[in-house]
């Protein structure tokens, strides 16, 4: 079977899976990116640093990009795909499957109202989810607009539950849902566990953070929608003398979260990790925590890497994985978003046993095993099939 992708750009999560499917003899795979971002430096808004991943993203699989004529290229605003060239570039390349990702963008919106689904069916790939209610007219007109680009779909990758709930919601029918997980590359965090230890033992160090101390993480963009200044502020509440708050990124409160953390000495701020430095930088926690409040914290796939590397972790209840990966009083704990206090309570409880937390963070290892690209892989031929294009 020959299936095309279209994604936005290249990306450190899906690059595994790609290669993945294009060693399956069974198919011939194109991936046709609308943006170079990630393979080329370019300034990241969220970091608010200029960025190119250090991971080999276009290798073991084809790809093309389709040129961009944007004014303002990128993925932070509708116009900033504009591929004109991508029908005949799909043309070309004839698939008998395509597959995707998104909708919201100029050239998307363009391909799937334009499609022939007598050339070929339509799949598609989100991780939106409804865990944040939203109600008025404009909510309506926005699901029912959702509902009509959905239709034009004849099969749907849901990355977990609360996914597979949005789509249910916007009127897909059970039969066309398959499930495709969010995943990392399992095998690479996970087979990387001693030399990460061993190098996150000489970090912490560097950072000056204790052996002894148990480490709190925060890893990723210092930006509002991730509230890492609700999880200072609950930090600095429990005021537990064993434990160290470790911020790792860059964004635009980085400056504001230096200030309130100033006088404070277990607080500690280490810059952008590339991405070969990311099992490094959990093998440095005992815990990780993804306070996001919000529709757009659509999973969160640094809890993926924490608990490949056998870390607990805490999320709020607008991440997206966390009906999937975090299982209360097993490996973790689930917050109301944007509760400090609550948030506060979850830090204490966590932090209150640390066997308990180890235990925890070995539950963590068990359960992303189930979210791995092979079940990406599987989700996306059980599709293919219930279309009758794979045998």
């Amino acid at each position: 079977m020959r299936l095309a992708i279209v994604g936005s750009h290249p990306v450190q999560y899906y690059a595994p899976w790609f290669q993945r499917l294009a060693a399956e003899p069974e198919l011939d795979l194109r991936v046709f990116y609308l943006w170079d971002f990630g393979v080329t430096e370019q300034v990241d808004k969220g970091f608010g640093r200029a960025v190119r991943w250090d991971l080999p993203l276009l290798d073991g699989y084809a790809s093309e990009f389709v040129p961009n004529v944007a004014q303002d290229p990128g993925t932070h605003h509708f116009g900033g795909l504009r591929n004109p060239e991508l029908p005949q570039r799909l043309a070309a390349f004839a698939p008998g499957a395509l597959l995707v990702f998104g909708y919201n963008h100029h050239s998307l919106q363009r391909l799937i109202w334009g499609w022939d689904q007598r050339r070929a069916p339509l799949l598609f790939r989100g991780d939106s989810h409804r865990l944040v209610r939203a109600e008025g007219w404009k909510e309506w007109v926005r699901r029912r607009w959702i509902s009509r680009v959905f239709a034009k779909f004849q099969a749907f990758l849901y990355v977990g539950q609360a996914n597979r709930e949005y789509f249910r919601a916007h009127g897909v029918p059970e039969e066309r849902l398959f499930f495709a997980p969010h995943a990392v590359d399992n095998d690479r965090f996970g087979g990387e566990l001693a030399e990460a230890s061993t190098q996150a033992a000489a970090w912490r160090a560097e950072l000056g953070i204790a052996p002894a101390q148990r480490v709190v993480l925060f890893a990723g963009k210092l930006q509002p929608k991730k509230r890492p200044g609700d999880l200072l502020e609950a930090f600095l509440s429990v005021n537990d003398p064993a434990a160290t708050l470790l911020f790792v990124g860059d964004g635009e409160l980085e400056g504001a979260l230096r200030t309130r953390a100033e006088g404070h000495p277990r607080v500690v701020f280490a810059p952008f990790q590339n991405q070969s430095l990311m099992p490094r930088t959990h093998a440095a926690a005992d815990l990780f925590v993804l306070p996001s409040v919000g529709r757009d914290e659509t999973w969160g796939l640094a809890v993926n890497e924490a608990m490949c590397l056998g870390k607990p972790v805490i999320v709020s209840s607008h991440v997206g994985c966390g009906p999937d990966l975090v299982r209360p009083g097993q490996n973790g704990l689930v917050f109301p978003a944007g509760d400090v206090a609550a948030l506060t309570a979850a830090l204490h409880e966590a932090l209150a046993d640390g066997e308990r937390l180890r235990r925890w963070g070995e539950e963590s290892r068990r359960i992303v095993a189930g979210y791995h690209y092979r079940h990406a892989v599987a989700g996306l031929k059980q599709a293919c099939r219930g279309l009758g294009l794979w045998r």
